[in-house]
């Protein structure tokens, strides 16, 4: 479980790519690897990895063929930026909501505004998970716990606005058009919507 408060945003160590197998590191400061141990949970981008293996302040990761064909971690090389959570204590401060670092795809951005202190980020989305995002409501973005600013569901787009602080701690400073990024819908969402849909099929026929 996590709580899509980003606690570090860090550059990628190694990389070493096999047929259907990505095997990567982080170098993670002495805060972060705390208590941390091999089997324990990170997640990389939004994405949720199990420890592979710990050497000094360097943590490895695998990424199998079906987290890199749904995750922007497939595009990943020495140097890359990506934001970091631990998974969460059952005593934490959820301050953002809750993830379990499953994605469901990637996103595109379409859009990059910049105001005084500001940043407004668009995307483009796909249809057959933009039924469960509203305005307003919570979406993860490479991990990161954020409002949903605007919503187009015509053009299949939507928006988020970032503060100063969430882009002082994350990758998002960094993105530009074309960049993909990792989505998780919010789960209590998606049973909602899943739930209506189906009693209205069973009720009346309407899929």
């Amino acid at each position: 479980m996590y709580t899509g408060i980003v606690q570090a945003c860090l550059p990628i160590k190694t990389v070493s790519k096999k047929e259907g197998l990505t095997t990567f590191s982080v170098a993670m400061p002495e805060k972060l690897r705390q208590a941390l141990e091999t089997g324990g949970s990170v997640a990389v981008n939004g994405t949720c990895f199990t420890v592979t293996d710990i050497d000094g302040d360097t943590v490895s990761f695998d990424a199998i063929k079906e987290t890199l064909e749904l995750s922007n971690i497939s595009d990943i090389k020495v140097g890359t930026m990506v934001n970091i959570e631990r998974s969460a204590k059952s005593d934490v401060e959820v301050g953002g909501h809750i993830l379990s670092g499953h994605i469901v795809g990637t996103s595109r951005v379409a859009g990059v505004e910049e105001t005084p202190n500001n940043r407004r980020l668009t995307f483009s989305a796909d249809p057959a998970w933009l039924k469960f995002v509203f305005e307003k409501g919570y979406l993860a973005v490479n991990g990161c716990s954020l409002t949903v600013a605007a919503l187009d569901r015509d053009t299949s787009e939507f928006a988020i606005n970032l503060i100063p602080e969430t882009l002082e701690r994350t990758n998002f400073s960094l993105l530009s058009v074309d960049d993909e990024v990792n989505i998780e819908i919010e789960s209590q969402t998606q049973v909602i919507v899943e739930t209506v849909e189906r009693i209205m099929e069973e009720r009346f026929n309407t899929p």
